[in-house]
């Protein structure tokens, strides 16, 4: 077998795991302070209650229309921006079983007539608090399920120690992008967990592409140090995770930027996953799966097994 011939220099990244996995567990432990001291702000898809989206022919101070709107008798309420300076979109809990969607927002507008009498309901949406529950629930179950089903994937395709070091890595990504919204009290709606499953899916990829070339450098490189091989793997794919994650960003941030204020709060949770599975596919998976010990003897026993039957004198 020849010996891999590396151009470049390999870069020392697993001298650098004990510090990046002190970071790591001190960011999940962070989030999990936010989660049971602030909870994530849930949207209306998961709480239930009126969304009311009016337009007006002047920029309104936002100011006159919470005064408005709490003079009519609303008190759990929220008033933000909506796509331009012109567009609010107004946010109402549960005011009731009986209530309608449509009486609310007429209650609404009657109401945001006293900034501008030429005030104009543009969309309404009512959703149940039980159908929000449910969602919540699905919603969990649904996390849940990609994380069983790429475990078991992994396991099959590489060694179940890498499958642990893949999964690991996915649950960082999660708990900390979720950890962002908790602690900047962004709404979390269907959109971000949209967002968060794609996060784990382009965490994946990367995690699944440095395995494949660890697996490989075992074939090919003599050397039996793995930290080492782990490090000329990720040097070697170094180039593409880059590419991947550069483009990635600069669409992004175009999305962020001027895609509008129905998907910023997905463009950021997208933003931030980048940067965070990009960091976990180089550190917290290779780093769990040589914490757990793994080894060339681990993922290809089989060509191990042949070499030494080769080595077997005649009988």
């Amino acid at each position: 077998m020849q010996i891999l011939k590396l151009g470049g220099k390999t870069l020392g990244f697993m001298k650098l795991r004990k510090f990046a996995m002190a970071v790591s567990t001190l960011l999940i432990l962070a989030s999990f302070v936010s989660f049971f001291t602030k909870g994530l702000n849930f949207g209306l898809d998961f709480t239930g209650g009126t969304a009311v989206e009016v337009g007006f022919t002047e920029a309104p101070d936002l100011k006159q229309v919470r005064d408005a709107i709490t003079e009519s008798g609303f008190e759990d309420f929220s008033v933000q921006l909506f796509g331009s300076s012109k567009e609010i979109l107004v946010r109402l809990a549960p005011q009731g079983a009986g209530v309608k969607a449509e009486v609310i927002g007429n209650q609404i507008i009657t109401a945001l007539q006293k900034v501008e009498s030429t005030v104009e309901m543009r969309r309404i949406e009512f959703v149940g608090p039980s159908v929000g529950e449910d969602l919540k629930e699905q919603g969990g179950l649904a996390m849940l399920t990609a994380l069983i089903c790429i475990l078991i994937y992994v396991a099959f395709r590489f060694e179940w120690r890498f499958a642990v070091g893949a999964v690991s890595a996915l649950l960082h990504d999660v708990i900390i992008t979720l950890g962002l919204f908790s602690v900047l009290g962004l709404e979390f709606d269907l959109t971000i967990l949209a967002a968060i499953l794609a996060v784990i899916g382009y965490s994946l990829n990367d995690t699944i592409v440095v395995s494949d070339r660890i697996r490989e450098n075992f074939r090919k490189v003599r050397v039996d140090d793995t930290i080492e091989i782990i490090d000329i793997s990720l040097t070697q794919t170094l180039n593409r995770t880059l590419v991947t994650s550069i483009t990635t960003i600069l669409v992004l941030i175009a999305l962020f930027g001027w895609g509008g204020q129905t998907i910023h709060g997905f463009a950021t949770a997208l933003l931030f996953g980048v940067f965070i599975g990009t960091y976990s596919s180089i550190y917290v998976a290779s780093a769990v799966a040589i914490a757990m010990g793994v080894s060339k003897e681990d993922l290809i026993p089989e060509v191990i097994e042949k070499e030494g039957a080769d080595l077997d004198p005649m009988p």
